[in-house]
């Protein structure tokens, strides 16, 4: 096993037990982890793409609209947050027409916006949200190990080989059967039972978290970036370890917000009964 490898493995078990320590403690302790996820990928975007010397009033903008979004997620206003992120946005872009370059600055806020207020509303409270994020990181984690490892061993058929080189169909295919299987086996432990939707529920959580590792790949090839950063020993930035996790909390938000009314009250628990049918 390769250093790189033994660091990997060691910085990833380690982020998993503080992370999976969070989500069980739920409340303003998660609150507090989605947000340095926000603040962390938003500073890490901005970064690749320059947003400070090509874009700096947007770039100001695209800050001050993070810090009111992560006082509404820590204060347990997600309409406030969903405005901050919609009016910053809205304001790096209209920064960019008059100063140019503003369009980059507007998806930093989108992208870590949404990523940490799709995160806290899905864990929420109680419990329901600790059965969700358990269902969503057993998928993308799933997903990402058996992708690494698989498509090293098996190799093929790039995916997408103008995007990310090293990764292959092989992996993404025994990726995504990891995470149907996954989330299959969580939903089996919490419900005792499945049901159809639930793999089909599991698929496109695990689809999506492959489409955000894809997404940031472009990123960094479009700015020519190998990491995002360097904060994370043995994986880069914060954005390269929750690329995946991003895009599956978008996609599970979405879901819970389009699959049929439970009858739990609460966002978190609405959302969490959706995707689980508890």
């Amino acid at each position: 096993m390769s250093r790189e490898l033994r660091l990997r493995i060691v910085s990833g078990v380690i982020l998993g037990i503080l992370v999976l320590a969070a989500t069980w403690a739920g409340g303003i302790w998660f609150r507090s982890l989605s947000v340095l996820i926000m603040v962390l990928v938003h500073y890490e975007f901005s970064t690749i793409t320059n947003a400070p010397v090509k874009a700096p009033l947007a770039n100001a903008i695209g800050w001050l609209s993070v810090l009111a979004t992560a006082g509404f997620i820590l204060t347990s206003l997600p309409s406030m947050a969903l405005a901050a992120i919609i009016i910053g946005a809205a304001g790096a872009v209209l920064a960019g027409v008059i100063r140019g370059a503003g369009l980059w600055s507007a998806a930093a806020v989108l992208y870590a916006g949404f990523s940490g207020l799709a995160l806290a509303e899905i864990r929420g409270e109680g419990h329901f949200g600790l059965f969700a994020m358990l269902f969503l990181f057993a998928i993308v984690w799933s997903t990402d190990i058996l992708a690494y490892f698989c498509g090293r061993a098996l190799g093929g058929p790039k995916l997408a080989p103008r995007i990310s080189p090293g990764k292959t169909w092989s992996g993404a295919v025994f990726g995504a059967a990891a995470g149907v299987g996954a989330g299959v086996g969580v939903a089996l432990i919490v419900r005792q039972g499945g049901g159809l939707m639930i793999p089909l529920i599991a698929l496109i959580l695990a689809v999506a978290s492959e489409i955000g590792d894809l997404f940031e790949s472009w990123v960094k090839r479009r700015f020519g970036a190998k990491d995002s950063s360097q904060l994370i020993p043995g994986h880069g930035g914060v954005m390269d370890r929750v690329d995946g996790l991003v895009f599956a909390a978008f996609a599970a938000f979405l879901l819970g917000n389009l699959l049929p009314l439970a009858d739990h009250a609460g966002v978190a628990d609405e959302l969490a009964a959706r995707l689980l049918g508890l």
